[in-house]
């Protein structure tokens, strides 16, 4: 598995002044997270029950889709949609002493909405209720303080804020998607200020993967290639060394960007939703959508990256890599 240095360096380069151009998610939008002003104790559960949530929510054929409140929202938007409904009606379901007695019927009822359901809602009991013992355990129950006894750090020996949270089962996972999505939210609201930038990292989800495979960012072995094509699942060591390839390449696009990579996440994770689908890209690449424009992925001739587009320029648009049975993303 390689990362190509030189390319990641020029998509940097290319990206400097899009991300110039594309405001910052402060995330208080009030359809998905709670508004400025609220309990900071009550927000940072929020953000922890809601990232430990936030994995696999489509399937094949099954896609987590549904209208709230007249709205149309589909995967994650629909997850923290829901997430807000619970967190006005129910606040007390984000508490420790709740999460570590949470049942399948809590769990179905809260997330299922017009046929909508997560694919594994026992596996999301499991995690919630560990969630809940150990919160309850090291930290007395409280969020903010899991934050102030990493004291802004991110990564150090004496347990920066990415290596406390690998005790909780929703956030073990090797790649740390879940845990710099969570700081990336804490750090967004001004509950966590991050000492140590230079370990920031992007929380490497399929969008990102997808994208810099088909930028040429990383470049795996052809057998891995040959997987990908056919649909056939890769192995947990296998998912694991490409996922790490890719948050090492996006390492490198944000420093040649000049941003941090939590503000790169943004946009990736937005043009890998609108502009660079898994399953539409050939047919959008030629041209602007207007669902693309919106999030800074068009320019006057087309995509912002095409140019630059190792799937473009051999006419091969690598679909997803199949690891579906996971909830590290």
């Amino acid at each position: 598995m390689e990362v190509v240095v030189d390319r990641c360096r020029l998509v940097g380069a290319r990206l400097a002044a899009v991300l110039r151009g594309v405001g910052v998610d402060d995330f208080t939008d009030h359809r998905y997270y709670p508004p400025r002003g609220d309990d900071p104790e009550m927000v940072a559960r929020y953000f922890l029950v809601m990232v430990a949530m936030d994995h696999r929510l489509s399937r094949p054929g099954r896609p987590y889709e549904a209208r709230v409140g007249g709205e149309f929202f589909h995967g994650a938007d629909l997850l923290y949609r829901l997430g807000m409904e619970k967190y006005r009606e129910d606040p007390g379901f984000f508490d420790p002493r709740s999460l570590r007695s949470v049942t399948l019927n809590d769990v179905v009822g809260w997330l299922s909405v017009e046929g909508a359901s997560p694919p594994d809602p026992g596996v999301r009991v499991v995690l919630l209720r560990d969630l809940g013992e150990k919160l309850l355990a090291l930290y007395g129950g409280s969020a903010t303080r899991l934050l102030s006894e990493a004291g802004g750090l991110l990564k150090s020996l004496g347990g920066g804020l990415i290596d406390r949270l690998k005790v909780f089962r929703a956030y073990e996972d090797p790649v740390e998607k879940k845990a710099y999505l969570l700081a990336k939210f804490l750090e967004r609201r001004g509950l966590l200020r991050v000492r140590d930038p230079e370990n920031m990292e992007v929380p490497v989800d399929n969008h990102l993967t997808r994208i810099a495979l088909r930028l040429g960012l990383v470049e795996p072995p052809e057998s891995m290639v040959g997987k990908i094509l056919r649909g056939e699942v890769f192995s947990w060591e296998e998912d694991v060394m490409l996922r790490l390839a890719v948050r090492a390449a996006f390492k490198l696009v944000a420093r040649s960007a000049g941003f941090s990579p939590f503000v790169l996440d943004d946009f990736l994770w937005m043009f890998g939703r609108k502009c660079c689908p898994w399953d539409k890209a050939r047919a959008v690449c030629g041209s602007c959508t207007p669902a693309c424009s919106r999030v800074g992925g068009c320019s006057s001739g087309g995509c912002v990256l095409k140019g630059l587009c190792l799937a473009r320029a051999r006419n091969l648009y690598l679909p997803e890599h199949t690891y579906l049975n996971t909830w590290y993303y």
